[in-house]
């Protein structure tokens, strides 16, 4: 069931996705070679608890950290690691949850480490324009595929290729709530997008191939053809006046 947000809910979940903005927005300063990725998490999760928050993904299904960190090939859901240090010209994705009031934010970005490669460029800025062309899908009595089309052809546009197995989701109350939104598709298909609705929206578009495998540590998705891939998202509210952001500044 898509569980409509009321005008106070969603000002709730705006302040919870303000405090994923502003950890992105601090960690970003640490982006640099040779920080491990278990310092990544340990000074996010700090900053996370001294904003009254707590990290949504710690402990959820047994996830062991509080933000997924995830570097060239991976995907999502990498663990962070004190031995995983970021190296010159590496991308790393940054997925973080808040829990607050009651209320979850999520939200992801890709950043670079240093200098990086042309392809690599590429692959961010498609990313995250893909997932602004989303957005702007996202109005009152349009349909959930229009978002998820405009991802697609967007990144298929760009000669990337989008993930297939992981998906956007509503967010609420509960970190995952229906619908299920995937980044590809025919348009004009599933529920009519309502007033109250809200949505995190994360295309996760790779180099090469779409498909992926989880590694042994059971979290860890990585492309299958080792190729790079980038993972932008933002939780948005569905309004009367068009998408709000809610996990930006």
């Amino acid at each position: 069931m898509i569980i409509l947000k009321s005008k106070r809910e969603i000002q709730i979940m705006r302040d919870a996705n303000k405090i994923v903005a502003q950890t992105h927005e601090y960690l970003k300063e640490l982006i640099k070679p040779g920080i491990s990725t278990k310092e990544i998490d340990e000074k996010g999760e700090q900053f996370i608890r001294k904003q009254g928050a707590k990290p949504s993904f710690k402990g959820y299904m047994g996830y062991p950290a509080a933000i997924c960190i995830s570097i060239n090939d991976e995907v999502v859901h990498g663990i962070p690691r004190s031995d995983r240090y970021l190296k010159e010209g590496d991308i790393v994705s940054l997925d973080i949850g808040t829990y607050y009031e009651g209320f979850n934010g999520d939200a992801a970005r890709t950043f670079a480490v240093g200098e990086i490669s042309d392809e690599a460029k590429k692959l961010m800025a498609v990313t995250e324009k893909s997932l602004e062309q989303a957005i702007n899908k996202a109005l009152c009595n349009n349909r959930l595929s229009d978002i998820s089309n405009a991802v697609q052809t967007y990144v298929e546009e760009n000669n990337f290729s989008v993930v297939r197995e992981y998906v956007g989701h509503g967010v609420g109350r509960d970190l995952h709530e229906a619908p299920q939104i995937p980044n590809f598709g025919k348009p004009d298909r599933g529920p009519i997008l309502k007033e109250g609705m809200t949505l995190a929206i994360e295309p996760m578009v790779n180099t090469g191939n779409f498909k992926v495998k989880t590694l042994d540590d059971d979290w860890t998705v990585v492309t299958l053809d080792g190729s790079l891939s980038a993972h932008f998202e933002h939780s948005i509210a569905i309004t009367k006046n068009g998408p709000k952001i809610l996990s930006s500044l």
